[in-house]
C-alpha cells in the first residue's frame, strides 16, 4: 500500500469519527431533552454549544499541530470525544452545555486535520470524485448514529457506550500515519484572517451547509415526533437525510470535475431550498423519505464542491489555514443553525424552521452568480 493511500485511509477514518460523534450526539441528546419536556428553544441553545466548541477549535488547531504534530493531536482529540460521550448519561442536563462545547472542540480538531490530509493527497483531475468518496464515508458515519439510536433506544447508557467504543476504534488507522507526512509545519505559515478575503464564497458555502446540517441534526428527529412518528421512526428520518449524502455524492463530484464548480454549488443550493420547502407538504406520506434523501444529497454537495475548490486553489500553509477556516465557518454556521432553528421551531411551529432554511438557501445562488459576474468584469 502506497503512502498516499495509507494517509487517505487514515484521514477518512478520522473524519468518520467526527461524523459519527455528531450523528449520534445531536439526535440522541435532542430526543432525551424532548422526552424530559425541555422546550425546543432550550434544545436549540444546548445544540448550539457543540458548534461553539467547533468554532473555538479553529483558532487552536495551528498551534496544536505545530506543538504536538497532526497525528498525535488527532488521536488525543478522538479519545477526549469518547470520554465526553461516556460522561453524558451520568450527569443532569445542565452540565451538558459544557460537555457539548468540549466535545465540539475535540471533533473539530479531527475535522480540520483530516480534511487537510485528504486535500493534500487527493490531487489531479479526479479531485472532486475522491473528495466525494470521502464525503460519502462522512455521511455514512453520520447515518450510523441514528441507526444506533433506533437499535438501542434512548433509555439506557448503551448508545453512549457504543458511541465511545466506535470513537476509540476508529483512530487505529491514524497510528500508521507519520507526522513527517503531514503538513504540520506548514499549518502555521498562514492564518485564518489572511485566508478569509481570498475565498468569501467558499466560506459562505460552508456556513450555509453547516446552518442546515446543525438544524436538521438537532431538530429533524423532534420534527418527526411532532408529526406523529415514533422515536425510532423519527431517528430514521435523519438516517434518510444522511443516506442521501452517501449514495449521491459521487455523481455530484463527477459534475464538479467537469463543470464550473461555482455554478454547481449554486445549483445544489437552489435544489436544497426547493426540497426543504416541500417537506411539510409530504410529511405524512411515503414521499417524505426520497425527498429527505435528495435534500441531504444536494445540501452536502455544496460542501463537497467548496472543499474540492479549496484543494484546487490552495496548498501548503494556505491549505491548512483554509481547512481551519472551514472549521470556524462550520462552527459559526452550525451555531446559527441550532439557535435559529430552535427559535423558528418554537415561534412558528415545526414547519417554521424548514421554511426559514428554504428562504435562506434561496439567496445563496444569487450571491454566487453575482460574485461570478463581478469577478469577470
Amino acid at each position: 500500500m502506497s503512502d498516499k493511500i495509507r494517509n487517505l485511509i487514515a484521514a477518512i477514518a478520522a473524519i468518520s469519527v467526527f461524523g459519527f460523534a455528531l450523528g449520534l450526539t445531536f439526535p440522541l441528546l435532542s430526543l432525551l431533552m424532548e422526552k424530559a419536556g425541555i422546550s425546543a428553544e432550550v434544545i436549540g441553545y444546548n445544540t448550539a454549544m457543540q458548534p461553539v466548541g467547533i468554532l473555538l477549535a479553529g483558532f487552536a488547531i495551528p498551534a496544536a499541530v505545530r506543538n504536538w504534530g497532526a497525528r498525535n493531536t488527532a488521536i488525543a482529540a478522538s479519545f477526549l470525544a469518547a470520554l465526553i460521550s461516556l460522561a453524558y448519561p451520568h450527569l443532569p442536563i445542565t452540565p451538558w452545555f459544557v460537555l457539548r462545547v468540549i466535545q465540539g472542540f475535540s471533533v473539530s480538531i479531527l475535522f480540520s486535520i483530516s480534511e487537510s490530509w485528504i486535500l493534500r493527497f487527493a490531487e489531479g483531475p479526479y479531485r472532486s470524485r475522491i473528495v466525494a468518496l470521502y464525503a460519502s464515508v462522512l455521511s455514512l458515519s453520520f447515518a450510523g448514529g441514528p441507526v444506533i439510536i433506533a437499535w438501542t433506544g434512548i433509555d439506557s447508557i448503551l448508545p453512549f457506550l457504543v458511541g465511545a467504543c466506535v470513537l476509540a476504534l476508529a483512530t487505529l488507522p491514524i497510528f500508521a500515519l507519520k507526522d513527517s507526512e503531514t503538513p504540520a509545519e506548514d499549518g502555521a505559515a498562514a492564518t485564518m484572517l489572511s485566508f478569509a478575503p481570498k475565498a468569501p464564497i467558499l466560506l459562505t458555502a460552508v456556513f450555509m451547509f453547516a446552518l442546515l446540517d446543525a438544524a436538521h441534526l438537532g431538530f429533524l428527529p423532534v420534527y418527526g415526533i411532532r408529526k406523529g412518528m415514533s422515536e425510532e421512526a423519527a431517528a430514521l428520518v435523519l438516517t434518510a437525510f444522511v443516506i442521501g449524502n452517501t449514495i449521491l455524492q459521487f455523481p455530484i463530484g463527477w459534475i464538479a470535475d467537469h463543470f464550473d464548480k461555482r455554478l454547481v454549488m449554486a445549483g445544489c443550493a437552489l435544489l436544497t431550498a426547493i426540497t426543504t420547502a416541500l417537506i411539510p407538504s409530504v410529511a405524512g406520506s411515503w414521499l417524505l423519505w426520497p425527498l429527505i434523501m435528495v435534500m441531504g444529497a444536494v445540501s452536502a454537495g455544496i460542501y463537497l464542491v467548496a472543499l474540492s475548490d479549496l484543494g484546487d486553489r490552495f496548498g501548503g500553509g494556505e491549505l491548512m489555514a483554509g481547512t481551519a477556516s472551514f472549521g470556524v465557518m462550520w462552527g459559526t454556521g452550525a451555531l446559527a443553525g441550532a439557535v435559529t432553528a430552535g427559535w423558528a421551531f418554537e415561534g412558528f411551529g415545526p414547519d417554521g424552521y424548514l421554511y426559514l432554511i428554504a428562504i435562506l438557501f434561496a439567496f445563496f445562488p444569487v450571491a454566487v452568480i453575482g460574485r461570478q459576474l463581478a469577478t469577470r468584469r
